[in-house]
């Protein structure tokens, strides 16, 4: 039998709220393995750090202005209610450490509005410095600015939208033709490789570099506008060079609006956060396999099995913490079976009539959106008659429920929180 990988605490889940897991417990002291089934989804997000948009299950209009204010208002079955609005704070606190100047948001505890690539306006705590100049809430005249071939954002789509969601700013939108011709079908990384790289073109009998280029098609639809709005596709490693040189030659403000998947300012996220775990002493083992099976001695978790190309590699650690996502990220299992945890088999409450986990209307109050294990004030889940499942096992993110994150907008937040909050307790135990 192979000898188990050892350490101190022991994280499942390379997202959001893994990294914070980790890096919290890594932080604290403890020796620190992060392990996942695949690589990180962060390059499919927005890059947007949600704490709180919207109240849960309320008709209210328009979006919370200040989260903090309403944190204390919710059930006591959400996350936040569980960890606290210090964790909250802390684990914010956490990761502002760690994003530094490459994002805004933390001088307020106030909601940011920001504008997407639909068009819409998302409340957010903190937002990539380069998405800042693009604000909502600024009165300056903006551009909006896709590209020919580019897919997955329409300038002239977007104006119309924020037009008539009332931002304060006169908004225009422009086509351009990207200086490099790129297939119908390039992914958004090509075009940020190719301004990372900035070779040189040949634009009606003369040779310039591409960011040139890309500044000379869009100044002539400039007009009166302060404010430049590109696709987030502004680089993937000299970003805010990129910005800095078009803001030059355009002679205003250059923002990238954020995109669907994939998604770059994801990806930058992504760098930043497994960057400053590496930093901190954490060992990170992405892509490695399923966890398959785990062993426990008198109750307590002593080693789980990763299924490596057929191979079962045994971990082992004290302290162990579940972050691997709710159904669709694959931490919760839903089928006609029923709902269930599937690595340690926590219990995950749900109505046995599948109807029931439904609304009729398709934007309803879902039942399934609010599946996952419910956890203790320790972060530890709990059985059917509330004991914990394991002493030695907590849960951070969206594998926990009572709580609905896409209609709050509090993916991110709750992954934070309670990530911190998990990693600090699991790391205290060891």
């Amino acid at each position: 039998m192979a000898v188990a990988i050892d350490s101190e605490v022991l994280v499942i889940g390379g997202g959001i709220a893994g990294l914070s897991s980790a890096l919290s417990a890594a932080q604290a002291g403890a020796d620190v393995r992060l392990v996942s089934e695949a690589e990180t989804t962060l390059h499919h997000a927005s890059g947007l750090l949600d704490v709180l948009g919207y109240p849960p299950n309320a008709d209210v209009d328009g979006p919370v202005v200040d989260p903090f204010d309403a944190i204390g208002e919710l059930p006591e079955t959400h996350p936040y209610a569980i960890v606290g609005e210090q964790a909250v704070r802390d684990g914010l606190a956490m990761i502002d450490d760690v994003l530094g100047e490459a994002y805004h948001g933390s001088h307020t505890d106030a909601n940011a509005l920001v504008p997407t690539h639909g068009g819409t306006v998302k409340p957010t705590a903190r937002y990539p410095t380069s998405v800042a100049a693009g604000l909502a809430s600024d009165d300056r005249e903006l551009l909006l600015v896709d590209f020919e071939r580019l897919t997955g954002f329409d300038a002239g789509v977007a104006a119309e939208h924020l037009e008539a969601a009332g931002i304060p700013a006169e908004t225009n939108a422009a086509t351009v033709e990207f200086p490099i011709v790129v297939r119908d079908d390039a992914k958004v990384t090509r075009y940020a490789h190719l301004l990372d790289e900035n070779p040189t073109v040949t634009v009606d009998g003369r040779e310039q570099r591409v960011r040139t280029a890309l500044a000379d098609a869009i100044e002539p639809h400039l007009g009166e506008a302060e404010r430049v709005g590109f696709p987030a596709v502004l680089g993937v490693d000299h970003p805010a060079e990129i910005r800095n040189e078009l803001e030059d030659r355009l002679g205003a403000a250059v923002f990238e609006v954020p995109m669907g998947p994939p998604s770059i300012l994801g990806g930058r996220l992504e760098d930043r956060l497994y960057a400053a775990l590496d930093d901190a002493g954490g060992e990170i083992e992405a892509g490695g396999g399923p966890i398959v099976d785990f062993d426990a001695d008198d109750g307590t978790i002593s080693e789980i099995y990763m299924d490596r190309s057929g191979s079962r590699i045994p971990y082992a650690a004290e302290q162990y913490v579940l972050a691997t996502g709710d159904v669709a990220g694959g931490g919760i299992d839903a089928d006609r079976a029923g709902v269930t945890e599937p690595i340690f088999g926590c219990d995950v409450p749900h109505p046995e009539d599948r109807y029931e986990w439904f609304e009729g209307e398709a934007f309803g109050d879902h039942a399934f959106a609010e599946f996952g294990v419910v956890v203790d004030d320790a972060l530890r889940p709990v059985g059917a008659e509330g004991d914990p499942e394991f002493p030695n096992l907590r849960a951070a993110g969206a594998v926990i429920g009572g709580y609905d994150y896409p209609a709050e907008k509090s993916a991110s937040g709750v992954s934070i929180a309670t990530g911190y909050a998990a990693g600090r307790r699991a790391a205290k135990e060891v």
